[in-house]
């Protein structure tokens, strides 16, 4: 159930309105918006949802109050009409700004995330991707460099003064990339691992929640639900494709769930085009379709060698090709009513 207040209502109206909810047992999560503050109550059964509505409307400072079927109800569009923003010290995700968001796939050494950084800066990204943890299908692959490579990320972010994200895979680790990483990112692969879930969401730090590769779009808010229940709505969706049978790209990528995503929840959305297709050559066209679409930003591979890249160097941008890309992107996010800081 979510509760509209009148644009008047103080905070002592507001405490005297949880006194009575928590008095009915039911949990409470409030939203305060630029025109309204929103509060959401989780808990009522079904048979005293519709009691509880009408007496919560005879209350002069209730504007409303909504009663919500969606299994989701702390990410849901219905708990923030106007949409939530997620602020990384000077970096705002979901305002008027398009979000770029870069780095390689796996950190391989100092030097090379250090000229990556200054790249990509340059370019105009805004947030500096690096794996630490590289989550790989074979055993036999390069995994990252670890808690080293969480030192190197946080060094760089902070000579360049850029927000930084990266990957955290286990309940174990979340304490300490925390420590070293502005952003918690949640791969595909453990969109479902709700222990890690809810683990993030006590940390309260921003977290972009990638959807699962063959997960469906419910599942996906089910998963920030997971997140925002833990007193966390620091939530980034990220669509990055889903598994296909169509073999000539690593994914297809769902460009009708990102707009759907926008649609039926109030969190910021991002696009990962980089594992979409598996191909860069790609990269520039989709992401270029998906701000079009209405992305809050996007998560793109960059390695100042693609060819001899230890991971996913077939999805990777040169410098030069990501910063013309971010060029073309320009005109795309302006005709959308975005700003893009990119170089000429």
């Amino acid at each position: 159930m979510i509760i509209v207040l009148n644009s008047g209502a103080g905070e002592a109206q507001i405490g005297s309105l949880t006194t009575f909810l928590e008095g009915r047992g039911l949990d409470i999560h409030i939203s305060r918006g630029v025109e309204h503050t929103v509060v959401g109550c989780i808990g009522a059964v079904d048979e005293d949802k519709q009691n509880l509505a009408e007496q919560l409307n005879a209350l002069p400072y209730v504007d409303r109050v909504v009663i919500i079927s969606k299994p989701y109800k702390m990410v849901g569009r219905a708990f923030a009409p106007e949409g939530s923003q997620v602020q990384v010290k000077d970096v705002c995700i979901g305002g008027g700004q398009l979000v770029v968001m870069a780095g390689p796939c796996t950190i391989e050494n100092e030097q090379m995330l250090r000229d990556t950084a200054v790249a990509v800066q340059s370019a105009g990204a805004n947030v500096l991707r690096g794996g630490a943890f590289k989550p790989s299908t074979s055993p036999y692959s390069f995994h990252g460099l670890g808690q080293a490579g969480l030192k190197m990320l946080a060094q760089v972010g902070k000579e360049l003064n850029m927000p930084v994200i990266t990957e955290v895979m286990d309940t174990r680790d979340v304490e300490m990339v925390s420590q070293y990483s502005d952003i918690l990112q949640i791969g595909t692969r453990n969109m479902t691992n709700f222990a890690l879930l809810q683990e993030v969401g006590r940390t309260g730090k921003p977290v972009v929640l990638e959807r699962g590769w063959a997960s469906l779009i419910e599942e996906w808010l089910l998963a920030a639900e997971y997140i925002a229940l833990r007193g966390n709505f620091q939530i980034i969706l990220c669509e990055r494709g889903v598994r296909s049978f169509e073999t000539y790209t690593r994914n297809i990528f769902d460009i009708s769930a990102l707009i759907a995503a926008r649609q039926l929840s109030h969190l910021p959305v991002i696009a990962d085009p980089s594992h979409a297709t598996g191909r860069a050559n790609m990269v520039t066209p989709l992401s270029m379709a998906a701000v079009a679409a209405g992305a809050d930003g996007l998560l793109v591979e960059v390695h100042p060698s693609p060819e001899t890249a230890l991971n996913d160097g077939a999805q990777s941008l040169s410098f030069k090709a990501f910063e013309q890309m971010l060029q073309k992107l320009a005109p795309v996010a302006t005709a959308v009513g975005r700003s893009l800081k990119a170089s000429s």
